[in-house]
């Protein structure tokens, strides 16, 4: 079975709950998370998660509104790209 991977990265202040309200989102859009990693830099909060979004009966323009919703919401710059773009924008 193919997967549908997706990158979504998070910078900002650091501030509880970060993790929860994206974890739960990629759960209520059954989307599901492949590898996540984290650090705190500096009193900032950045986050690369891998999901697989093959299964999500949401499309990416959805996931993507919910996603900015949680950014405005945090005060974190959230974003959202397909596997493919991303090897494409790093291939040599």
């Amino acid at each position: 079975m193919e997967k549908e991977l997706l990158f979504i990265t998070v910078i900002g202040e650091d501030k509880k709950g970060i993790v929860a309200k994206i974890s739960t989102l990629m759960f209520d859009c059954d989307i599901n998370i492949e590898d996540i990693n984290q650090k705190i830099i500096d009193n900032y909060f950045v986050m690369i998660m891998l999901v697989d979004m093959k299964e999500s009966r949401h499309s990416l323009e959805k996931v993507r509104e919910e996603l900015e919703k949680i950014g405005a919401e945090l005060r974190l710059k959230i974003q959202i790209q397909h596997e493919n773009i991303f090897k494409m924008m790093h291939r040599v």
